[in-house]
């Protein structure tokens, strides 16, 4: 995450934007409880793994971020997390934007991926979810594919804790924040 987080700070720094790299570790930005266990799938069989360095994020320090963009920086922030304990945790980076588009008081959440958005009949780029609402998102966990999942589980806890919007983008296309903002995409409201 350290290499894809200082590569993104180096092109907004070419296009004249100040931005500063974090991971959530830095001035407990993200913080969370470490998970005593995680279920996974391995060979079709459910296996529990303990001793797991992995949690969900519980907090997140808004007063550093606020403290940053009065300053004239713009935070690009990645996991991992600290743990209460003070442990370096991994978080779902999804969930963490979620997380903080959540405690920052955003309106909308746009989580890009490597797809047009929430697709109906995967692989079938054609078959894109132009839109979905909350009481759907169960039903498009189940619908998801892959690493999707994740995403549309980040959209639906953003959702609950008070996000107005998310939209689900794609990163491959020309100007990809502009083109979700503009409805391509999977908007959830």
């Amino acid at each position: 995450m350290g290499k894809v987080n200082k590569g993104i700070v180096e092109h907004l720094q070419r296009r004249g934007v100040n931005a500063v790299g974090l991971s959530g570790l830095d001035g407990r930005l993200l913080e969370g409880q470490r998970k005593n266990a995680v279920r996974m799938v391995e060979e079709g069989r459910v296996r529990v793994l303990r001793d797991d360095y992995s949690g969900k994020i519980e907090r997140v320090n808004v007063g550093l971020l606020g403290l940053l963009l009065r300053a004239g920086y713009l935070p690009v922030l990645s996991p991992p997390a600290l743990s209460t304990e003070g442990e370096a945790i991994n978080v779902d980076a999804d969930r963490a934007a979620a997380a903080v588009a959540a405690a920052w008081g955003a309106e909308t959440l746009i989580l890009l991926s490597n797809v047009p958005g929430l697709l109906e009949r995967f692989p079938d780029e054609e078959s894109v979810i132009r839109s979905i609402g909350r009481e759907q998102l169960d039903a498009a966990i189940d619908l998801a594919q892959g690493r999707m999942k994740k995403k549309v589980l980040a959209a639906k806890e953003a959702l609950g804790a008070g996000v107005s919007r998310v939209i689900l983008g794609d990163a491959r296309r020309a100007e990809p924040i502009r083109a979700a903002l503009s409805g391509a995409g999977t908007v959830i409201t």
